[in-house]
């Protein structure tokens, strides 16, 4: 899995070099931050179903006509499936904030994930919606620390970028 430490070494591993003064300092940097990552990570796990219910909500109130007969939020199913799949995204970044790096939302969340709407006729605004949602509903202190919030922010940019 790619994260921070795993990136540096490659990258010199490849240039056939030892890590330079930069590829450490990053490193560094990636491990005076991962207390701010950590604490997202918690608060996130302890959260996930409510932030995950409240992005739904708040995707489908943008969006009412995906409850449209023949829409992508149309039946039960497609209604339980959207929600996991707001769900896996939130998961991949409470991943991402533990390793430390976009390794898993690279590997299980993103990688051929626009192919996939295509075929499937699925909008992915929705999803930006969604992860929008949880990225602006985020609170600092009543959510978590200032450092943390920005730790997980940045991941959720991330991820909705690679939607849009």
């Amino acid at each position: 899995m790619k994260s921070v430490l795993t990136t540096a070494i490659a990258s010199a591993d490849a240039a056939g070099r030892f890590p330079s003064t930069s590829d450490l300092e990053s490193v560094q940097g990636s491990i005076q931050r991962a207390g701010a990552r950590l604490e997202a990570a918690e608060k996130l796990a302890h959260n996930l179903d409510a932030v995950a219910k409240e992005a739904y909500d708040a995707c489908i109130k943008k969006y009412p006509y995906l409850n449209n007969a023949g829409e992508a939020n149309s039946t039960d199913t497609f209604k339980a499936k959207c929600h996991r799949d707001i769900k896996h995204y939130l998961r991949l970044i409470q991943y991402c904030l533990v390793v430390g790096g976009t390794g898993p939302l690279d590997e299980w969340g993103i990688a051929g994930q626009r192919e996939v709407y295509r075929a499937l006729s699925l909008p992915t605004a929705p999803y930006v919606e969604a992860l929008s949602y949880a990225r602006n509903r985020g609170c600092t202190p009543r959510d978590m620390s200032a450092q943390a919030l920005t730790e997980y922010n940045a991941l959720l940019d991330y991820a909705i970028n690679s939607l849009s």
